[in-house]
């Protein structure tokens, strides 16, 4: 009996190919972006072979986009929107103003109409939220100011993007004479800006209130799937909301989601249950975009693909500079994000099939288009390493201390030795910390994130912000001369690769861990940990200590009392962790 099964078959052919082509682009010391796009091309309808369903793949990767930008959200306060709105709205727009322009002009060059040069140049002026978050998390840059800034821009492009969009059909019947008129255009826009202004209002004032109480209640039930069924739910039916009701896009709708879950405690282990469907649904994001190229383009326009990388990687990029330079950042915050806008993405790809639709573009401008996306995200790796050497090379101590991110102003190694240190401060950590703390034991806590960080300080500890796998990081809490490494994060095989570092710039440090699995016990204890705590093994011995303590002693003899230590010890031995 035969099956009509598109998803099934996009689904697991897309992510073999993108785990295939990403362990040779890994082997082969590139990013595994690279073959994840690759992947696509071969799993797309211009090459021989597996063909994905061209019109699932790109809706599976709008879902990545949406989880991406959720957890986004859960780092990102209102506070910290707010703080970078004075050069992430004028820069954002400004930028894209010089992108067009630049498209516009070379679009003149290929004689194609005013109207199709200024959607062309539209395309190229918005960076992919995919791409620009990847390699801000791969940094820990998340959190820093710089990371802000570019979050904040890439929130304004989206906005000017969703007006674009609502925008262009009555303009192209403007251009195109029929019944439409100015007027009408201002009022849609009017409309449109409404609509966004009444979602953001809507999610700030009643979301923040409501979000929070739905997984409250969801989590007293007890039950973890149910938590993980309600993130889902609201991240995805506030994003389809956003766009179905608000006429904004799913990114925003997604962001603020997960902004107005920020201020509850619950916040980290939503963020820690959409992790892995995130990372899958990302990786489809590639595959869809490489699906979509046409690699025929290279040889029918080859002049046309290098001028418009110039003017993605080139031009966005020195306008970028330029303005946040001009806002009095430094060089590294300022170099930092023109890298991260050096590409395009979704919203391109958007655009150009909306204007292929109308007859406002042709199909050499959206090949043109495409090929620009998708060598800019395979350059945007390089370009972010090329970064990372020039600043080593040229930095002078003077500028590393005038940078003017929190992140950067207190990562200062700690004058301690002989300390603990801990690193997660959540639940477990905060709990841990306070005990040592009253029992006069010095210590510093790595964190990384920024909420967290700055209680941390108000509380009075040593804190250093960023994630613990980072050895940048660890050595700054003087991991060569501490005593005691304890590691409360959820995540175990994160926990082994710190693990690893540590016992390699440290072997005689003491290490402790926290595990939720057993299948994570072998893991971290190949790694060298000394001690593996596992909480439910922790709980069923206290549960099995009290249940001993209420058995009467009354009568018992010496073998009796013989007997229960024999039966003690071996429940002690059932219950130990098995390492």
């Amino acid at each position: 009996m035969e099956h009509s099964t598109p998803l099934i078959t996009t689904i697991v052919g897309g992510l073999a190919l993108a785990y295939l082509l990403g362990m040779i682009a890994q082997r082969l010391k590139i990013s595994p972006l690279v073959g994840y796009l690759a992947a696509g091309v071969l799993a797309g309808p211009f090459t021989p072979g597996f063909v994905a369903d061209a019109a699932l793949a790109p809706e599976l990767a709008e879902i990545g986009v949406i989880l991406l930008m959720f957890g986004v959200g859960l780092h990102f306060s209102l506070k910290d929107l707010l703080a970078v709105k004075a050069i992430a709205i004028p820069g954002a727009v400004a930028q894209i103003a010089v992108a067009t322009l630049l498209g516009f002009g070379l679009s003149m060059l290929f004689g194609w109409s005013t109207f199709s040069g200024i959607v062309f140049g539209l395309c190229l002026s918005t960076a992919s939220t995919v791409v620009l978050l990847r390699a801000l998390e791969e940094r820990q840059l998340i959190e820093s100011q710089r990371g802000q800034i570019a979050i904040g821009w890439l929130i304004v492009e989206d906005l000017a993007m969703v007006l674009a969009l609502v925008l262009l059909p009555a303009a192209a019947a403007i251009m195109n004479s029929e019944q439409a008129s100015f007027s009408e255009l201002l009022i849609g826009l009017a409309w449109t800006i409404g609509k966004v202004i009444a979602f953001i209002f809507i999610m700030i004032v009643i979301g923040r209130r409501v979000i929070p109480w739905i997984l409250s209640r969801t989590a007293s039930t007890g039950s973890r799937e149910l938590f993980t069924l309600a993130v889902l739910v609201l991240a995805l039916g506030i994003a389809y909301a956003a766009v179905a009701v608000f006429d904004a896009s799913f990114a925003l709708g997604a962001f603020f989601a997960g902004m107005v879950l920020n201020e509850s405690e619950l916040s980290h282990r939503a963020a820690q249950d959409t992790l892995p469907l995130r990372d899958a649904f990302a990786v489809l994001f590639f595959v869809s975009v490489g699906m979509l190229f046409d690699p025929t383009v290279l040889l029918d326009h080859p002049l046309g693909v290098i001028a418009v990388l110039a003017i993605i990687i080139i031009g966005k990029s020195a306008a970028a500079l330029v303005l946040v330079r001009m806002f009095g950042h430094s060089r590294r915050t300022a170099l930092t994000i023109s890298v991260s806008l050096a590409q395009i993405g979704e919203f391109a790809f958007i655009l150009a099939g909306l204007g292929m639709a109308l007859g406002v573009m042709d199909k050499d401008a959206q090949n043109l288009v495409l090929a620009g996306a998708i060598f800019s995200i395979m350059l945007n790796p390089v370009l972010f390493s090329l970064l990372d050497k020039y600043l080593e090379r040229t930095e002078t101590i003077e500028e590393q201390l005038l940078e003017e991110t929190l992140e950067e102003e207190t990562q200062i190694p700690v004058d301690i030795c002989g300390h603990a240190i801990i690193v997660g401060y959540g639940r477990v950590g905060a709990m841990l910390a306070d005990k040592l703390r009253r029992r006069n034991i010095p210590l510093v806590v790595v964190e990384d994130t920024r909420a967290k960080f700055e209680e941390l300080a108000e509380n009075g500890f040593s804190a250093i912000l960023g994630n613990g796998a980072n050895k940048d990081t660890i050595n700054l809490a003087r991991i060569e001369c501490a005593k005691t490494l304890l590691l409360t994060i959820p995540n175990g095989y994160e926990a082994g690769e710190i693990v690893a570092n540590a016992k390699a710039l440290n072997p005689s440090i003491t290490v402790i861990v926290r595990a939720h699995y057993d299948d994570e016990v072998s893991f971290i204890k190949e790694r060298g940990a000394d001690h593996i705590i596992i909480g439910e093994h922790e709980i069923a011995k206290s549960m099995a200590t009290f249940m001993c303590q209420d058995i009467p002693e009354a009568g018992s003899t010496n073998s009796d009392s013989s007997t229960k230590e024999d039966e003690g010890r071996n429940l002690d031995e059932y219950l130990k962790p098995s390492h």
